[in-house]
């Protein structure tokens, strides 16, 4: 009983599109990915900030989640280094371009199977890039 009561289950995701739409993305490593949006939440724990939920398949047969976490701190220091509070837009634009990089750099589709984090590095790298 009390396992059920504290266990930690996660939060429902919030914020997706009441049509799903399947994706593509064309990878460095050779792979095309598809993807779809399923939502997104916060996570807690050592750190917090939010979670992107993410539906891939690079064979369009098997698919599984994957989670783009974006921790407050990475966020808050573009931020505070550019007086400009982000978007949800733009914190989604950080998630996805993520992913993006993700799928590029990991050599095969098993490696996509780990959670992507996004770092503050990659924030301002990524915003740099989209010229926000």
């Amino acid at each position: 009983m009390w396992r059920n009561f504290f266990s930690k289950r996660p939060l429902p995701l919030t914020g997706a599109p009441a049509v799903r739409r399947l994706k593509s993305h064309s990878a460095q490593s050779g792979y095309v990915y598809q993807y779809y949006y399923e939502g997104q939440r916060t996570f807690r724990g050592g750190e917090s900030g939010l979670e992107f939920v993410f539906t891939i398949s690079a064979d369009r047969k098997t698919w599984h989640p994957v989670s783009v976490l974006v921790p407050q701190e990475s966020l808050l220091a573009w931020e505070q280094a550019h007086a400009h509070p982000l978007s949800s837009t733009e914190r989604y634009a950080v998630a996805k371009m993520a992913l993006f990089q993700a799928f590029d750099e990991r050599a095969t589709p098993d490696l996509m199977k780990q959670e992507v984090r996004v770092r503050a590095a990659d924030v301002a790298a990524i915003i740099e890039t989209l010229g926000l």
